[in-house]
């Protein structure tokens, strides 16, 4: 009995060290302040602590960055457009399976100040962000396969508003597979991605079937990622 209970001991403990969890302060860059505790943290799941060093500053998941006011306000000016047009099940360079997708310009006043928050949190100061807003609508079936953004027509930094769903984006380093990343974009959260972690990691958002976070699944609906980017210099 004593054998039974020391294995089960040594097992646990096992897996704790292989799959580590992590909460950060909720303030304005929570990586950049540092490892707070290892208790189970609200939106990074890690394999080690050598990729969460590695992407320290370089990720970030501000859960409830818009109302449901302001989701509201979003969906109203989108669904319109959106509805015009088919899920598609390819892509032009096999990325993403059950989207549609459009780019707008103009916005409410509603949308506008989100989107002001949206620059004043995410991007350097001064920096030009891409013209129009890229708008991803991602059936319940769709997801977006593991890829590395393109610098030519990208800069440093990306930002997605999570509307409709939760779901799971997981980062995984392009030099090592082994290790990986996996974020909980909660409905109505932003995320923000920059520099390495946007060219030498892979990011995809998990189907449905394969999203779970911290041992836990999380539902994946029909999502619509509202999608911010800056220029390259």
């Amino acid at each position: 009995m004593k054998l039974l209970v020391k294995a089960a001991i040594q097992a646990q403990r096992t897996y704790f060290q292989r799959i580590l969890l992590y909460r950060f302060t909720s303030d304005n860059s929570p990586l950049r302040k540092g490892l707070q505790s290892t208790e189970e943290c609200g939106w990074l799941c890690a394999s080690s602590r050598e990729i969460l060093s590695a992407v320290r500053g370089l990720v970030e998941v501000r859960q409830n960055f818009i109302s449901e006011e302001e989701e509201k306000a979003l969906l109203k000016e989108l669904e319109p457009g959106l509805r015009k047009k088919r899920y598609e099940f390819d892509h032009w360079d096999n990325a993403i399976h059950g989207f549609r997708e459009t780019e707008r310009l103009q916005w409410g006043d509603v949308c506008e100040s989100v989107f002001r928050r949206v620059r004043e949190v995410a991007f350097p100061k001064g920096s030009s962000l891409l013209g129009p807003v890229h708008v991803l609508d991602l059936d319940k079936a769709g997801y977006i396969k593991p890829h590395v953004d393109s610098v030519k027509f990208c800069g440093s930094t990306i930002t997605g508003l999570s509307l409709l769903s939760d779901s799971i984006m997981r980062l995984v380093p392009e030099n090592n597979s082994a290790e990986w990343l996996n974020l909980l974009l909660s409905r109505r959260s932003l995320y923000i991605l920059r520099d390495d972690a946007r060219f030498k990691y892979t990011h995809e958002i998990l189907k449905d079937e394969e999203s779970f976070f911290s041992g836990q699944k999380v539902p994946r609906h029909r999502r619509i990622s509202v999608i911010c980017r800056n220029l390259p210099v």
